[in-house]
């Protein structure tokens, strides 16, 4: 197999996490699920799902949520269901997790082919068997994020809104002031750890995120300067984030820099 993958779990309190690590040439991509009280947030990538699935076997299932309709978070999601666990998915993206994955190539070599499994509609909120959970609206990254707040625990599972606090790659439907939004909005909730379906395990969230945040305004500022002084989109990719990545070459350009300058200078 062209791909070397590994794999990792861990405990964090009453909270499982488990990782699989894909990694080819330079470029290595990671992905969570977690597991707390009952519920499962995310379920990995379809490729890895002989490992997953194994971490799901000694587990008591209630319901899957899944934070967004992206192949390595809803991979799982078809063998899960068929155990007769509920799936919980963004309305938006219902009628989309019922057919065959689309998507290019290199993200089927990376992620595998997601199959068609059938999904709820998230509830505004949901109670495990201990705890109280709010879903909280946080798109951006993808248009159907969301983020699952425990009340109970102080604990933020946000899914993609977080992955690294300074981003230099997204994909071409990703919108940073649409992040900035979400982050501005998961500041007001009152949390403390946070797990992040790429970072995993943060113990302070929000301080996380604040410098998350920062970074964003500051690039915001700096995108916003340069085209009032005539720059071109090209030659302020080229100023701000000189480096190429192999990801953006490997994806055909759906991911690049050069989309968080213009989903900064669209708005």
């Amino acid at each position: 197999m062209l791909l070397k993958q590994s794999f990792f779990e861990s405990i964090q309190g009453d909270v499982k996490l488990f990782e699989g690590k894909n990694a080819f040439s330079q470029v290595k991509l990671n992905v969570y699920s977690f597991y707390q009280d009952g519920v499962v947030i995310d379920c990995g990538a379809h490729v890895m799902r002989k490992q997953f699935m194994g971490f799901y076997e000694p587990l008591s299932i209630d319901r899957v949520v899944i934070t967004h309709a992206h192949e390595d978070h809803e991979g799982c999601a078809k063998y899960l269901s068929d155990k007769g666990i509920p799936i919980y998915l963004h309305p938006m993206s219902i009628e989309k997790s019922k057919k065959k994955a689309n998507y290019m190539l290199y993200r089927k070599f990376f992620w595998g082919i997601r199959p068609p499994y059938r999904a709820n509609p998230h509830e505004e909120s949901f109670e495990s068997r201990k705890y109280r959970w709010r879903v909280i609206e946080t798109p951006g990254h993808a248009a159907d994020h969301v983020s699952f707040l425990n009340e109970s625990t102080g604990q933020l599972f946000a899914g993609d809104l977080f992955v690294t606090p300074r981003t230099k790659l997204i994909l071409r439907e990703e919108s940073i002031p649409q992040i900035i939004r979400s982050i501005e909005k998961v500041l007001q909730l009152d949390f403390g750890e946070m797990f992040c379906c790429h970072a995993g395990y943060i113990k302070d969230g929000k301080k996380a995120f604040r410098q998350k945040l920062d970074y964003l305004y500051m690039l915001t500022d700096q995108v916003k300067s340069l085209s009032k002084k005539g720059y071109s989109v090209d030659e302020i990719h080229q100023q701000l984030f000189p480096r190429k990545y192999q990801l953006s070459t490997i994806s055909r350009g759906e991911w690049d820099s050069k989309h968080m300058i213009t989903s900064i200078l669209s708005e």
